[in-house]
C-alpha cells in the first residue's frame, strides 16, 4: 500500500466573503502545496466561515464553489476537501466534498449540528457516515462537533484515517487535542484535522491548533495560531503493525446508529 502526502491549509477566514475567501485558498495552493500531494484539506465552511446565514449565503451543487473546487483538483491533481453552505430542494446543508482530480465527489451532511450556536435552526442534520476508498486506504471524513460523539465516530468500516474539517473556537481548544487523540487511540487510525485562525462576527476567536495523530496517539504534526499550510506523510505500514501488534479493533462492540 502505498504511502499518502497531506496538505493541511489553516487560515483566517474572512467572514461572509467568497470572494476573499476563495482568492486567499487559491493562492495558497499554488504557491505552498508542492505537485504530488495526493490529498489538500481545508477548514470547515471555507468560503464563508461559520455563518448562521445560509437564506443569504448559500449555494446549489453546481455553485461557484463547487466549481472551483473541481477546477482547483483537477489543477493540482489531487483530492481536495472541504465544507460549503449548499442548498438543495429548500433545505440548507454544512456539506462536506470530497472532490477527486476527476471532477467526481462524494458529499457528507454534517451529523451533529451546534445547537449553541443555533446551528440546528438553519442547517438540516445529515444521517448517512461516509467512507471514502483512497489509494487503497478507507478514509471518515467528517465535521467539526461531530468530533465530540465517538459513537459516530466509532470506526466500525475498518477505516485508516479519520478526517476532520472545523471552525473550532479557542474558548474550548482545550478540549480539541485530546478529542482528536481519544479518535486516533480507540480507532486505530490516523487522524488529520483542520481548523481556522481568525476571528468570527461575534468577536469570538480561532487559533488554530490543526493536527495529525498517528495510531497510536501520537503528534505527527501541529499547527500555531498563524496562516500556514503543513504537509506531511501517512504511513500504511506503521499502522498495519499497531494493528497486527494491539488488534484492540476485533474486540470492537456492533451497533447501528438510527
Amino acid at each position: 500500500m502505498q504511502n499518502l502526502k497531506i496538505a493541511l491549509v489553516q487560515v483566517d477566514l474572512a467572514w461572509e466573503d467568497k470572494e476573499a475567501n476563495l482568492t486567499k485558498f487559491e493562492r495558497l495552493i499554488n504557491q505552498d502545496i508542492p505537485s504530488g500531494i495526493d490529498l489538500i484539506v481545508l477548514p470547515e465552511m471555507f468560503t464563508t466561515a461559520f455563518s448562521m446565514k445560509p437564506e443569504a449565503l448559500a449555494e446549489s451543487m453546481d455553485g461557484q464553489s463547487v466549481n472551483w473546487l473541481k477546477e482547483q483538483a483537477t489543477k493540482k491533481n489531487a483530492v481536495i476537501v472541504g465544507s460549503l453552505i449548499i442548498e438543495e430542494n429548500g433545505q440548507y446543508f454544512n456539506r462536506l466534498f470530497w472532490m477527486r482530480p476527476d471532477q467526481t465527489f462524494e458529499t457528507y451532511d454534517k451529523r451533529h449540528l451546534f445547537t449553541m450556536a443555533g446551528e440546528h435552526n438553519h442547517y438540516t442534520a445529515g444521517n448517512k457516515k461516509l467512507i471514502v476508498d483512497f489509494k487503497g486506504w478507507k478514509f471518515c471524513p467528517q465535521i467539526c462537533f461531530d468530533l465530540r460523539f465517538p459513537a459516530w465516530n466509532r470506526n466500525n468500516e475498518d477505516f485508516d484515517c479519520f478526517l476532520l474539517v472545523a471552525n473550532w473556537p479557542e474558548i474550548r481548544i482545550m478540549h480539541w487535542t485530546p478529542l482528536n487523540i481519544a479518535r486516533a487511540i480507540e480507532n486505530q487510525c490516523y487522524v488529520v484535522a483542520v481548523n481556522r485562525i481568525g476571528d468570527d462576527a461575534s468577536g469570538k476567536a480561532h487559533n488554530g491548533m490543526s493536527l495529525a495523530i498517528n495510531p497510536m496517539g501520537e503528534m505527527l504534526t501541529s499547527s500555531e495560531n498563524k496562516e500556514e499550510v503543513l504537509i506531511l506523510d501517512l504511513n500504511y505500514e506503521e499502522l498495519r503493525k499497531v494493528r497486527e501488534k494491539m488488534p484492540f479493533l476485533q474486540d470492537r462492540d456492533s451497533y447501528k446508529i438510527v
